[in-house]
């Protein structure tokens, strides 16, 4: 009878037993979200309805936003999996684990281009965010205590950038009381220059931040020419000014795919270089590494020896508590692909980047504003379009795609982005698809005519 109602709730215990997870109780009341439960449940209905939930997120194989690696081979999951209960900054309980930090930090020194004079050092962080604060401490506080040394004041110190850098060396000049001396851009020409660069620094500057691979365009800053300069400099006013070079973006693709361009440690004054290992480094997140060209480019003042996790072991970072998964990850990949992979890898990238590339700008719609293409990203603007590049991001997410829109930093504030990361499982038939299915919402919204530009407030994944 229609009249009678069952109560679920008052079945008995052993009813529910013989059914499936999604026939528990859990699955039929609403999940906790703001206060702890005051029981808990099975594991398996915690699993499953965190799961199901998760489905909302986007898919990580279509978000072309983010540098970040999706993908990793079962092996490295192995070994991470292995590895995730160790907690890296306890060296004297797993002093293995430290010994292959240390041999990761050599092989990047020498994929660097360290001369085998120097005695380079470094450490993994949680990812180019923290190496570049720990690199520009380091430069900090090696022109304070020279300052000193010399009898100067050591108050104002300053540092020069372009506009083009991610927002964590604004954080550092503001967090460590640097004066932040942030290059403009300017209309069709989105890095900065050496002469840019003469006219900012001066006795006072701890270092000039130099991008191999920006964040907003995926560029390079001319940074051989800002060597030659600060050499210069050097030479006729005594101002040791190094560079850093940040390479969370680049770091890991011009070795192998511009092995002859000189922006590393074969350069004078790049006395710092910061890499993404969850980049193009091809490990998941998080994993990065700040590698200095000698260990005079680190003072002492700045490790810290520590006991209480058993014996005396040296501490360089900002966050102490740091898995070790991803650090073993990042080794693993280094001795997997050696070279020639991670040339092959960076070569299909490109490959499928061109490709990408050429197929817009041959389409009349788009034009690039990267076309001198040093990492495998395209960033293109609209041509003509009675719609913006917000729009048309907001159509490719109708089909899953997540590809960001965004205007470029001051003075270029007005020229507003769609920018495409091509990642190690991005390949051919995905770029086409990735196509076809731009193409498509480009001529849907060409039909429906001119719309108010909606206000939008874009987010660029690191």
């Amino acid at each position: 009878m229609l009249s009678e109602k069952l109560d679920l709730g008052k079945l008995k215990r052993s009813e529910r037993e013989h059914t499936t997870t999604y026939g528990s109780r859990y699955f039929s009341e609403s999940i906790p979200k703001y206060e702890m439960p005051e029981d808990g449940m099975p594991a398996k209905a915690a699993y499953q309805l965190i799961h199901e939930e998760l489905n909302l997120d986007g898919n990580p194989a279509l978000n072309l936003a983010s540098f970040v690696t999706t993908w990793m081979e079962p092996e490295a999951d192995q070994l991470i999996m292995d590895t995730m209960g160790k907690n890296y900054v306890d060296n004297d309980e797993y002093p293995q684990t430290s010994k292959i930090q240390d041999r990761v930090v050599n092989m990047l020194a020498r994929l660097f281009n360290a001369p085998h004079e120097c005695k380079s050092v470094g450490t993994g962080t949680i990812g180019s965010s923290e190496a570049i604060m720990l690199g520009l401490l380091a430069h900090k506080w090696t022109w304070r205590q020279r300052r000193e040394k010399e009898g100067k004041p050591a108050d104002k110190p300053n540092i020069v950038m372009g506009a083009d850098v991610h927002t964590v060396w604004e954080k550092f000049a503001r967090y460590f009381d640097v004066e932040l001396k942030l290059i403009p851009l300017t209309r069709d020409h989105y890095t900065i220059t050496a002469r840019d660069v003469a006219q900012e620094v001066d006795e006072n500057t701890i270092a000039v931040g130099a991008v191999i691979g920006t964040t907003f365009a995926g560029q390079m800053d001319p940074i051989k020419e800002i060597n030659d300069l600060l050499v210069d400099i050097k030479k006729t006013k005594g101002w040791d000014i190094p560079i850093h070079v940040d390479g969370a973006s680049g770091g890991f693709v011009a070795p192998f795919i511009f092995p002859d361009m000189e922006w590393d440690f074969r350069l004078e004054q790049v006395k710092s270089i910061n890499v993404s290992g969850h980049k193009y480094g091809l490990v998941y997140p998080g994993v990065g590494w700040i590698i200095f060209k000698d260990k005079s480019d680190l003072p002492e003042d700045l490790i810290f020896d520590i006991n209480y996790l058993g014996g005396l072991m040296p501490n360089y970072s900002l966050n102490f508590s740091k898995g070790s998964s991803t650090i073993i990850a990042q080794y693993y990949n280094l001795i997997r692909l050696g070279r020639k992979g991670y040339k092959d890898i960076m070569t299909n990238m490109f490959d499928n980047t061109l490709y990408l590339a050429g197929e817009l700008e041959n389409s009349g719609k788009f034009e690039l504003i990267n076309k001198n293409i040093i990492v495998p990203l395209v960033a293109v603007t609209l041509k003509n379009a009675d719609f913006t590049v917000f729009q048309l991001s907001e159509k490719l997410r109708e089909k899953g795609w997540i590809v960001p829109a965004y205007t470029l930093p001051a003075d270029a504030e007005d020229v507003a982005v769609l920018r495409i990361v091509v990642k190690e499982n991005f390949g051919r038939d995905m770029v086409e698809m990735l196509l076809e299915d731009l193409m498509e919402a480009y001529h849907k919204l060409e039909k429906e005519g001119p719309k108010a530009v909606k206000e939008s407030n874009p987010t660029l994944l690191y």
